[in-house]
């Protein structure tokens, strides 16, 4: 019998599963899927055996991107999309594609840029969570890390007018959620209610 597969991703809070929404994506693909999962919920992603959160350890090998986390379930039998005719799988990339474009960059500013939102939750959170001595530069880094991951997705000017980038973002994750509802309407999910 295989080893179970173990996932390492940041502990809960502000009443979710994990604070982080790429742990929250491995999170949901495996309960989805069905994938046998130990979780480590932690708070130090140097315990981790990438030393990067989320991580999956398997007998396969240590994958710590979510992309490559998502890949390997499907190639253990594992697949959210497995039922799924080509147009619905098709549908998915898509809407995949819309999130990671319009919601995640809003996550982001909310989280990591939004001076008085980081201060005030999201540094607090992490600063309380992360054990001492991390707790004083790991935040920093970690919203260095977030800025470039924004800094990609709207170009090198996008710091030039922060008030409209501020703007644009949310009328974005705004037409995004509104997109996701839509098309949800009253199923439980978008292919179906099973």
């Amino acid at each position: 019998m295989a080893a179970p597969m173990e996932l390492y991703c940041w502990a809960g809070g502000w009443g979710l599963p994990t604070v982080d929404p790429d742990c929250l994506a491995v999170l949901t693909y495996a309960r989805f899927t069905g994938a046998p999962l130990k979780v480590h919920k932690i708070t130090n992603p140097w315990r981790s055996p990438s030393g990067s959160l989320p991580a999956l350890k398997t007998s396969d090998g240590v994958f710590s991107d979510t992309q490559e986390i998502i890949t390997h379930f499907r190639k253990q039998q594992f697949n959210a999309d497995y039922d799924l005719s080509a147009l619905q799988g098709a549908d998915t990339l898509a809407f995949l594609s819309l999130v990671k474009r319009k919601l995640l960059p809003m996550l982001i500013h909310t989280f990591w840029v939004d001076a008085k939102n980081y201060v005030e939750h999201t540094r607090k959170w992490y600063a309380e969570a992360i054990p001492f001595p991390l707790n004083f530069f790991l935040p920093s880094r970690m919203q260095k890390r977030q800025l470039e991951r924004l800094q990609t997705v709207c170009g090198e000017n996008w710091q030039d007018d922060e008030e409209q980038l501020e703007k644009q973002l949310y009328r974005d994750g705004c037409e995004c959620l509104t997109l996701l509802s839509q098309r949800l309407g009253r199923k439980k999910f978008f292919f179906g209610d099973s």
